[in-house]
């Protein structure tokens, strides 16, 4: 560094260093008075440069620097603290208006050799508080809205839950009145459709607002709600449920919530004509990386000896499963014997541990 030996010469650098500084800079002395300020100050706040030296910062432009907040902070802080952390002030400037301005400080003392200076540094905040402000209350109105939303979707699925109860009720009391055992059967499926769907959309419900649906939760719920209302005390029928620790996006759940219930429905409607008291249904769900396996099997009779139209391969049951493995882009496959039955539905190839119900 350039030591200089005439006093002039150091005053000159300073003053250039001053003037370098492209925002609002001032040189004040131990009073508070000004020395020095660069172009930017001057014009930024329309200051006569010719009417400011020496006079208090707080004298300027017809005090229009007096501020309580200004002062109080200068005043509290110098000379006892060499530096003062930014803080943010507003003012009227005559040219452009009210101004949010951030000042930052600093003293430097000259051990004894000459009374301090304090340095001040201004920057023009106003823009960037506006934008924030804009934000914020952009923010808020966002949130405002999805609660509204958010108020309008859950009367949507009241609604939704109201009307396919009222649905199933029509079509269980239709299922009765009928004489014809096709149309009864037909209607009792019908009931028992209606049904998973809102066992389906009930758990949804309560999921409102999650992206990522536990796997294992989410099928147990089912499970529990399928064998409450199509399992009855002198058929009991067990159903078990093996699920890896994963989730599923709630886009999906769907679809895989409506292929379990109408797997499990038919297993238990078709798989065991006669009870033997060991009557088992397994649901399982196995993940790997991005693919997942979903096994619902049971060690009933086997499609070889009940051939029913809704059975999966055939009839209403097996198109609705198709068409939601088809959304899922998973493929279908079955596998009958005399020890049961299992329908896989499988995004990828895996061999899987729990794959019968035997």
């Amino acid at each position: 560094m350039q030591q200089f030996g005439d006093p002039s010469d150091a005053k000159r650098l300073a003053l250039a260093i001053v003037e370098s500084i492209p925002e609002p800079f001032v040189v004040l002395d131990s009073h508070l008075r000004l020395v020095a300020a660069n172009s930017a100050f001057f014009e930024t706040f329309e200051i006569d440069p010719g009417r400011s030296h020496g006079i208090s910062l707080f004298d300027l432009n017809d005090r229009q620097w007096d501020i309580p907040l200004l002062r109080q902070r200068l005043a509290a802080a110098i000379p006892d603290h060499p530096e003062i952390y930014p803080f943010e002030f507003d003012r009227d400037v005559a040219r452009i208006g009210r101004r949010t301005l951030l000042m930052s400080a600093r003293t430097v003392d000259y051990g004894g050799s000459s009374a301090p200076n304090t340095l001040l540094a201004f920057r023009d905040i106003t823009e960037t508080r506006r934008a924030e402000a804009e934000k914020q209350a952009l923010l808020e109105r966002t949130e405002e809205l999805l609660v509204q939303q958010r108020i309008l979707f859950q009367e949507m699925q009241h609604r939704v839950a109201n009307s396919l109860q009222i649905i199933a009720s029509i079509l269980m009391l239709k299922a009765r009145a009928v004489t014809s055992e096709e149309s009864r059967r037909h209607l009792e499926d019908a009931h028992q459709r209606v049904m998973s769907v809102a066992t389906v959309q009930n758990y949804l419900h309560l999921t409102d607002g999650v992206d990522e649906i536990e796997v294992s939760a989410y099928l147990k719920k089912l499970c529990n709600g399928l064998a409450k209302s199509i399992i009855v005390d002198s058929r009991p029928i067990v159903i078990d449920l093996h699920a890896s620790e994963s989730t599923i996006p709630s886009r999906n759940a769907v679809s895989i919530g409506l292929i379990v219930t109408e797997l499990v429905i038919n297993a238990i409607k078709y798989a065991f004509p006669v009870s033997t008291g060991s009557e088992r249904v397994l649901v399982s769900y196995e993940t790997r990386d991005t693919d997942w396996h979903l096994v619902v099997a049971d060690n009933g009779v086997g499609r070889s000896v009940t051939e029913k139209p809704a059975e999966p391969g055939s009839g209403l049951g097996s198109l609705i499963i198709e068409a939601l493995a088809k959304q899922l882009d998973a493929r279908v496959e079955i596998a009958s014997s005399d020890k049961g039955m299992s329908v896989t539905v499988a995004h990828a190839t895996f061999h899987s541990s729990t794959s019968t119900a035997a």
